[in-house]
């Protein structure tokens, strides 16, 4: 039908959607839970019981290996698919707009619902991936995105918007568990740096991919492409999952010892059982609760930076260019923003992931939300003044936000045991797109709040985020973390 199309322009809208597309639209989301239900595990209610048996021994201490490379760069390329798919929203909206001839307000519904998805799927990912397993959930997202690219061809806005919160829960979710999956199979002293690289690289690589889509193949094959990237893309993904290995440390948890024993004998670690007393030999440090006012508060604390983020860069860097445009700064001045931002993200990755690594993670943390801060105040005085350059504010805002965003993530997988970490680090995510369904929604209400007003109404929750995460955020720079699973088994502080 898509091709069919091509004389007229690749325009669809008008067509009749018949009985047989909206029986086939169902059977997509059918599909899905098929799917869930055949990767659900066997005997999975003797595999939760298992996980308060056993403590997990991930190779902590083996050296970098192939299989460690090998991995990072897989996850990139999935971070890559997965990112890709939201970036992709913006450049589909101008071609929205002519073809079903509607105000942008309405079409704004398609990113206002895809961001709703990314939350709803953050968070439901996570939880997934504590009872599915790691690679399980990849594999979900993969078969997601693969039919929601039946939107390249769809002649109903409605059809897409729905289908875009499905994309969106796909995308969403993904995100969490590759950084849960590569904190639980890299080697402590390695694990902060590949964790930041990893998702750093995956997020201006996915940004690259929706850009170089929309310059080469839009303009032949109008904005539907950017939807139907998702088939091949989605497909490669499930190609990919044969060289993703499943957690060592989910299968430990779950009593699947030989797969364990066969997945860490590839990162160079075997499993070897040693008494119960030596419990403390194991661990280097306190375990801490799962509850209570340090957990309660490490997990707020997080909360917060992600929702402030969100609002940064769904909100005022979004609204940035407008307002300056009608403060009377030229269009070159205000594109030229947006420019600058695709020109630090790149080296803006490597500083953060060497800071995080050699320096601290807390700190490194605090130290990105603090230069946010700085960016935040530049806005306010550039609110009130008349003629200031927005280059430095701005240049702060997108280094503090891009360093908040390359680290929050990881140092949430660091912080969190493994029997939550999925959920934990899912919720974590979710609070970053909370701040962008609040932004568009109010971009769909066509209520912009000023300059001033949004700078302020950011900062107030960012100041009290770096407060909350320098009281209860913990250094997890080198640490184990069979330190945050302290019941059960005990294997040895080697990894064996």
């Amino acid at each position: 039908m898509f091709w069919m199309g091509r004389s007229m322009g690749f325009r669809m809208a008008g067509m009749p959607m018949d009985p047989g597309m909206i029986a086939g639209m169902w059977m997509i989301i059918g599909g899905v839970g098929v799917a869930a239900y055949g990767l659900l595990p066997k005997n999975l209610s003797k595999q939760m019981a298992a996980s308060g048996e056993l403590v997990v021994a991930a190779p902590e201490d083996a050296p970098l290996s192939w299989a460690h490379w090998r991995l990072m760069l897989v996850l990139v390329v999935a971070l890559v698919i997965d990112i890709m798919k939201p970036a992709s929203l913006g450049f589909t909206i101008p071609g929205m707009v002519g073809e079903y001839g509607v105000p942008r307000e309405t079409v704004s519904l398609v990113p206002f619902f895809a961001l709703v998805g990314t939350v709803v799927g953050s968070f439901v990912w996570g939880v997934v991936a504590d009872i599915y397993g790691r690679k399980a959930s990849i594999l979900l997202s993969a078969v997601m995105f693969v039919g929601t690219s039946i939107c390249g061809a769809m002649p109903s806005l409605a059809w897409n918007i729905g289908m875009c919160f499905m994309m969106g829960a796909a995308a969403g979710g993904m995100l969490p568990v590759t950084y849960a999956l590569l904190a639980e199979m890299m080697p402590s002293r390695h694990r902060g740096w590949s964790l930041v690289l990893v998702g750093g690289l995956g997020a201006v690589g996915g940004y690259a991919a929706a850009s170089l889509i929309a310059a080469w193949l839009e303009p032949i094959f109008s904005w539907r492409i950017l939807w139907l990237a998702n088939l091949p893309s989605g497909l490669l993904l499930v190609v990919l999952g044969g060289l993703i290995p499943e957690s060592a440390k989910f299968l430990m948890a779950r009593g699947r010892t030989e797969e364990a024993r066969r997945v860490m004998a590839v990162f160079g670690s075997k499993v070897k059982k040693v008494a119960a007393g030596e419990v403390a030999a194991a661990a280097r440090g306190k375990a801490p609760p799962l509850s209570g006012r340090a957990f309660t508060g490490k997990l707020v604390a997080l909360s917060l930076v992600a929702v402030c983020w969100g609002l940064v860069n769904f909100g005022l860097l979004l609204w940035l260019p407008v307002e300056l445009v009608a403060r009377g700064y030229s269009m070159e001045v205000s594109s030229g923003l947006l420019a600058a931002s695709a020109l630090i993200a790149l080296p803006t990755v490597f500083l953060v992931a060497w800071i995080y690594s050699a320096w601290s993670t807390k700190y490194s943390l605090i130290a990105s939300i603090a230069v946010t801060l700085a960016g935040l105040a530049g806005v306010l005085w550039l609110a009130s003044t008349i003629g200031g350059s927005p280059v430095l504010p701005v240049a702060l805002l997108i280094i503090g936000s891009n360093g908040i965003i390359a680290m929050l993530l990881p140092y949430a997988a660091e912080s969190f045991p493994l029997r939550i970490r999925g959920r934990a680090t899912g919720w974590i995510a979710a609070c970053s797109k909370l701040g962008g369904v609040f932004a568009q929604a109010l971009s769909i209400l066509a209520i912009i709040p000023t300059l001033g007003a949004t700078a302020w109404m950011i900062a107030a929750p960012t100041v009290l985020s770096l407060l909350l995460v320098w009281r209860y955020g913990k250094e997890t720079r080198g640490r184990d973390l069979r330190d945050l699973d302290p019941d059960g088994h005990v294997f040895d502080k080697s990894g064996y």
